[in-house]
């Protein structure tokens, strides 16, 4: 796992310091700004959950946090390093992994070769391959099967053994939960939070919170480009999703 320095000063409650950290980010679509000064941190070993109705700014957030969408103000911190405008190429080096919403698989491709794409980060395929089917066995079955006509929840496995192949420190998920039968997206979550006890950070875009706040540590509720809310995802913010959504809290 690729190896940062932590500034002593950036600490989390708990002691945790932030792996991935967000300030005062301001970010635009030319003369739009959809990031009214956001404020995000993640802790190695957490799973924050970044909730909110469409258009929030959720997934320019996450590109944000990727180097693929460069911020107009504030800064982007890895591991305490100022890493505003870094390039997203450099940002993935560093251990940065972007799971974009619609998986990014190739599906024209066998799976074994949507693997073996990953070779480039170093790793031989044989290693890749034994990550991916020893994490996601029904992949291991599915190896000469194209990509497309895997079943979406499988699909949505190929794309995370995709990216475990880069092995992250910082993991970010995009609407993970899209289009996919609630107990699929159960079994998924279920890896998404081995990979934070094993001390990966990750950060998920959700429009639909149920399933990501059984396991996350840490919520924020974005609400046209600004964070209305964060903290622990008890059940007063159960109480209170309903209306961050539907535009009453702001």
């Amino acid at each position: 796992m690729t190896e940062t320095t932590v500034s002593a000063d950036a600490t989390l409650p708990g002691g945790a310091a932030p792996l991935l950290e967000l300030r005062r980010v301001k970010a635009a679509y030319d003369r739009i700004t959809v990031l009214h000064g956001v404020d995000l941190t993640v802790a190695a070993g957490q799973v924050v959950a970044l909730l909110g109705p469409n258009g929030a700014g959720k997934t320019t957030t996450l590109n944000v946090a990727a180097g693929a969408h460069r911020p107009t103000a504030g800064a982007l911190l890895l591991g305490g390093r100022d890493t505003t405008g870094a390039h997203a190429r450099d940002l993935a080096r560093s251990g940065v992994c972007l799971i974009p919403e619609g998986r990014g698989i190739f599906p024209n491709l066998s799976v074994r070769d949507n693997l073996r794409m990953m070779t480039f980060t170093g790793r031989d395929r044989a290693q890749i391959e034994e990550i991916a089917y020893t994490r996601f066995p029904v992949l291991g079955h599915r190896a000469r099967q194209a990509a497309g006509t895997l079943s979406g929840g499988q699909q949505q496995m190929l794309a995370l053994a995709r990216g475990l192949a880069t092995d992250p420190a910082v993991l970010l998920l995009d609407e993970l939960s899209m289009g996919l039968a609630p107990l699929v997206v159960a079994e998924l979550y279920e890896h998404v939070a081995e990979l934070a006890r094993q001390g990966v950070a990750v950060l998920v875009v959700e429009q639909f919170a149920a399933a990501v706040l059984k396991i996350a540590d840490h919520a924020a509720v974005l609400v046209r480009g600004r964070v209305q809310w964060q903290g622990h995802p008890d059940s007063s913010l159960h109480a209170e999703l309903s209306s961050y959504y539907l535009g009453s809290a702001a």
